[in-house]
């Protein structure tokens, strides 16, 4: 006997344990598993010369009952041989147990719903069976073989025989499962989840008639695409239902797309938003979300190019009438019809999300799930550029929700000619940053940009609507507003200004009388082109060396009451003990970390007592 790997044994605990409640979804995933094995064996007896002259009839069968408390799921699919048993059903690839399991919530319902996002939905026929055999003969082979366990201690793999290539699942249901030996309850399951399975499902069963028992048998699901279905025919319980089986989500969509276009290009898409994003969404080997078929033939479900990178959190399907069904799954990106489709996908999605922001609060549920991966569009997606930055949204001093770039160019005051904007690690810490003072008693509104990407993307955006974008951390970003006062106050305060200049030294790139600070002594700003902390905090973390060492500009406010002390003062140890805290303190402020607290916390205790 193999044992099974560490986590597979702990996802089997889990799952028995914790999803009992909601364990009807087993069906649903064996299912989709057979969906999976024949839409591959279809998809070569179309495309591969050995297996097209190959007697294939799609079919999915479940048996009830054949014998006590057994049930049976065979399709006669692709099928696996031995090593194909040990790799899929003996460990768990791609997602990993770990991620699976920190994402559990406690609530059945909801949890049972990771099962088939993380590619584990097998192992859930263990909720309701004492043991399963599962028999399989790939296509090709002479061989069978058998993958037997008890879900607890492992599995063994032996050679068997079975007459035609596919898959037999064999539960010999346990306690919980036993309501499952039911004609009425399996058949209910398939319409609620499987309805829309594109290839039959029989439904096996034996009654008593008559005293005597007989053998039935049903066609229980409508095999149809509901894609290719009239849109008019369809209501939105249909495209729940499907949307559901699809995606293996136990939420309603927030929003659907369905194209049928007719004309040059001939092709159907099925797009949908989901409420919550996925949960790999930001991660590097993500699982796109949209399946590719050809004249309704399954083709691929993990090209990454059919829908831009941007909009990874889309699930849906596209069926094209014009592409071949040999097409090279290497080559689509290239392929000028998919091209084509592909780009009026895009225009159609982003017009629906523009005609969803009428919709304020749908919107907002929108945004709060999916305003980075648009963000992510501004910079990749130079074509849509304009329609992306109608979309994006942020926070603001002027309102407590969100607000789009359109909505703050509708608010600036008349002498306003520029949009100002701070970017920072989040806008708890930015609704604080001294910086804002002067653009409030201007009647300037500053946006809040909190998203580790901002750093990048938003000096690449350039005007919105001939209105150039500032970051108000920037130095010279008030510049353009410093009235004649301001610059005689900054006249006044060079000596200060070279004192506090002559204790830092290299620390800083320089020392700047400020116009934009009030309450606060002192700030730190970036050159024009420099990173900011949160930048190379980032790019740390991605694993970036050499990156030069940061220094900032540091701004002083002449008119402090510290500032002005420190002009006042020769005192050589109490200058140097001020400078470099008014530089630490700004430090801080911005969320960077001290490279000598020691020698701050010396520093101000010296102040301090100097205080009394």
């Amino acid at each position: 006997m193999k044992k099974f790997k560490t986590e597979v044994s702990q996802l089997l605990n889990l799952l028995i344990h914790s999803l009992y409640s909601h364990n009807e979804i087993f069906l649903r995933e064996l299912i989709s598993n057979s969906s999976d094995a024949l839409d591959r064996l279809k998809y070569l007896t179309l495309t591969d010369d050995a297996l097209k002259g190959l007697d294939f009839k799609p079919r999915i069968d479940i048996r009830i009952g054949e014998k006590e408390e057994i049930l049976v799921i065979e399709d006669n699919g692709i099928g696996m041989n031995g090593s194909d048993l040990a790799d899929s059903l003996g460990t768990i690839a791609r997602s990993g147990t770990r991620n699976f399991m920190e994402e559990l919530t406690g609530d059945a319902k909801k949890d049972s719903n990771l099962i088939g996002q993380f590619g584990v939905g097998f192992y859930s026929c263990f909720m309701v069976a004492s043991s399963v055999e599962v028999v399989s003969r790939k296509t090709g082979d002479d061989k069978a073989w058998k993958w037997t366990s008890n879900g607890e201690s492992g599995f063994t793999i032996e050679e068997t025989e079975r007459e035609t290539q596919g898959t037999t699942v064999t539960l010999k249901l346990n306690e919980a499962g036993k309501e499952y030996d039911s004609q009425w309850k399996v058949k209910s399951i398939i319409k609620k989840y499987s309805d829309h399975i594109a290839f039959p499902i029989h439904l096996h069963w034996t009654e008593k008639v008559d005293k005597k028992e007989e053998k039935k048998d049903e066609r229980v699901n409508s095999a149809s695409a509901l894609w290719k279905r009239p849109k008019s025919e369809l209501k939105t319980e249909d495209y729940n239902e499907f949307y559901k089986t699809f995606s293996h989500d136990s939420d309603d969509f927030l929003l659907r797309v369905h194209v049928q276009a007719e004309g040059t290009l001939e092709y159907t898409t099925l797009f949908f938003v989901p409420q919550k994003a996925p949960i790999d969404m930001f991660q590097a080997d993500y699982k796109p979300g949209v399946k590719l078929y050809v004249k309704r033939v399954f083709i691929t479900d993990d090209n990454k190019e059919l829908l831009p990178v941007y909009l990874r959190f889309v699930r849906g399907v596209i069926d094209s009438e014009d592409l071949p069904l040999n097409v090279s799954r290497e080559t689509l990106q290239q392929n000028k019809i998919m091209v084509n489709i592909r780009e009026a996908s895009v225009k159609k999605l982003l017009a629906e999300f523009k005609k969803l922001s009428e919709n304020e609060k749908k919107y907002v549920e929108f945004i709060e799930q999916y305003n980075r991966p648009l963000k992510e569009g501004l910079y990749s997606d130079w074509a849509h550029k304009d329609d992306l930055l109608e979309l994006v949204r942020y926070k603001s001093t002027a309102i407590e929700g969100w607000t789009s770039l359109e909505a703050y160019r509708n608010r600036m005051p008349e002498n306003q000619k520029t949009i100002y904007y701070l970017i920072g690690e989040n806008e708890e810490t930015l609704r604080k940053s001294p910086l804002l003072a002067a653009y409030k008693e201007k009647g300037f509104e500053v946006l809040f940009m909190s998203d580790e990407i901002d750093e990048i993307i938003t000096p690449m955006i350039g005007p919105y609507k001939k209105l150039e974008m500032k970051a108000i951390n920037r130095s010279g970003a008030l510049d353009d507003l410093k009235t004649d006062d301001d610059k005689k106050r900054e006249k006044t305060a060079e000596p200060v200004l070279k004192k506090i200049k002559k204790v830092l030294g290299e620390s800083v790139k320089d020392v700047v009388g400020s116009t934009r600070l009030s309450d606060a002594p002192s700030c730190l700003v970036s050159s024009e082109g420099d990173p900011s902390a949160q930048l190379r905090q980032m790019l740390q973390a991605m694993g970036q060396k050499d990156i030069p060492e940061a220094t900032f500009i540091l701004e002083i406010n002449p008119d402090h009451p510290v500032v002005k002390g420190l002009a006042d003062s020769d005192d050589k140890s109490l200058v140097d003990d001020v400078a470099r805290l008014l530089y630490e303190q700004a430090l801080l402020v911005e969320g960077a970390t001290l490279k000598d607290p020691t020698g701050f916390a010396t520093r101000l205790n010296r102040i301090t007592a100097r205080a009394f």
